[in-house]
């Protein structure tokens, strides 16, 4: 069996110059535009009682983004929020002018005329630009990397936007949206990856991420708990990661949670760069096989690799199996907790923290981070069975690659 690698983050500060991306008042117009859309939910925060008790830590919780718009994913939280804020630099205007009812208006439509967003996506992202395109009226154009599986496929063309699976990796995805953008009259860009001269639109979708955040911290308090002691959130270009970050460590600066960012070793460029100590981002390329699709990235994020390498405590590069175990123990739970639906790229922190609180192995790990019976775990199931057919294969039928 794999292991898991992990490293203490050891890399040179920075001036923390990317953490105003997640200011909490950017986060909270980015709440209050998401709760203008009529199908806006808080999603669940489950209380994981027994499976906290049996891991020998205070709590866990798990954000559930299954329930998220219908869509069974978080992604649609930064796309849509990105779109708005594009066109309402386009029309002069600030997002908070922008609820769903003024962007799907035909007066605004007729203003702002039509646009073409392209996007590059192993599904959810992709899902979530083209339903959000399709709400507002607009184009979208989304490319999607080998491996692929057609149940995500048919779940964007469903939204009205045109869409292929392409012969090439996640990353050379990004670079095939980038260029046909350049040539499509009013085509934009919609990635939640950032690069040297592309890194408007990706902060903010990670402002847009931070919904899910500031939804979670009122969750805990609700449950009694103040700030979570402990992180895990998953990366694979590290927005999400960078986002959720961000916030924490904007909302609790004097007693910051501690963070451990969890990736695919198959594409564990953030890990890598962490090995290194030297603070310049890594590149992993290749095909990048692993279950956890969404994760499968391996260029990084600059504006949250700053933010990352300033404030996580540690990086960890989780095999497959890692994720299947956790996608196990989120449906199966523990008599009086609530089941969690997570699929591939959803459930690996619950994997890792399974792993590090019960495999004599990992002992080192859980003394570094401070994980005992007054821990607070927040998790974050960024999606649910978005393959169906895959989720029952590792689920029911103990299928692990």
């Amino acid at each position: 069996m794999k292991e898991i690698k992990w490293a203490v983050n050891e890399m040179p500060k920075t001036e923390d110059s990317q953490i105003k991306v997640m200011a909490l008042e950017e986060v909270k117009k980015a709440r209050a535009f998401h709760e203008s859309f009529p199908q806006y939910t808080k999603t669940p925060l489950a209380r994981l009682s027994g499976m906290a008790d049996w891991l020998g830590i205070g709590g866990v919780y798990v954000k559930d983004e299954s329930y998220r718009f219908g869509l069974n994913a978080f992604k649609v939280l930064g796309g849509s929020f990105s779109m708005a804020r594009y066109i309402a630099k386009q029309t002069g205007r600030d997002v908070s002018e922008l609820t769903y009812d003024v962007l799907t208006s035909r007066k605004l439509l007729d203003e702002f005329g039509q646009a073409t967003f392209f996007t590059a996506t192993d599904g959810n992202h992709g899902r979530g630009v083209a339903w959000a395109a399709n709400k507002l009226g607009q184009k979208a154009v989304v490319y999607m990397p080998k491996g692929t599986t057609i149940t995500r496929l048919n779940n964007i063309l469903k939204e009205n936007a045109s869409a292929t699976i392409e012969e090439v990796n996640y990353d050379e995805c990004v670079r095939m949206a980038a260029a046909a953008a350049a040539k499509t009259p009013n085509g934009v860009v919609v990635q939640d990856t950032a690069w040297d001269g592309y890194e408007e639109i990706p902060s903010w979708i990670m402002q847009g991420y931070g919904t899910m955040a500031m939804e979670a911290d009122e969750q805990l308090e609700e449950y009694g708990i103040g700030r979570p002691t402990h992180i895990f959130i998953q990366a694979g270009v590290g927005s999400l990661a960078g986002a959720v970050q961000g916030y924490f460590a904007n909302r609790y600066p004097d007693h910051p949670p501690v963070v451990v960012v969890v990736e695919s070793d198959a594409a564990a460029c953030l890990y890598k760069g962490t090995v290194a100590k030297d603070g310049q981002p890594r590149i992993v390329d290749g095909d990048m096989q692993t279950i956890m699709a969404g994760l499968a990235c391996g260029e990084p994020n600059t504006i949250s690799w700053d933010i990352l390498k300033n404030h996580v405590k540690v990086f960890a590069a989780c095999p497959d199996w890692v994720s299947a175990r956790g996608m196990r123990m989120l449906s199966a739970p523990f008599k009086g907790d609530p089941q969690v639906v997570s699929g591939e790229s959803g459930a690996v922190g619950m994997g890792l923290l399974y792993c590090i609180m019960k495999m004599e192995e990992y002992s080192e790990l859980r003394e570094v981070l401070g994980l005992n019976k007054e821990s607070n775990v927040l998790l974050f199931s960024t999606e649910g069975d978005t393959d169906p057919d895959r989720y029952k294969k590792i689920v029911w039928e103990g299928k692990e690659e």
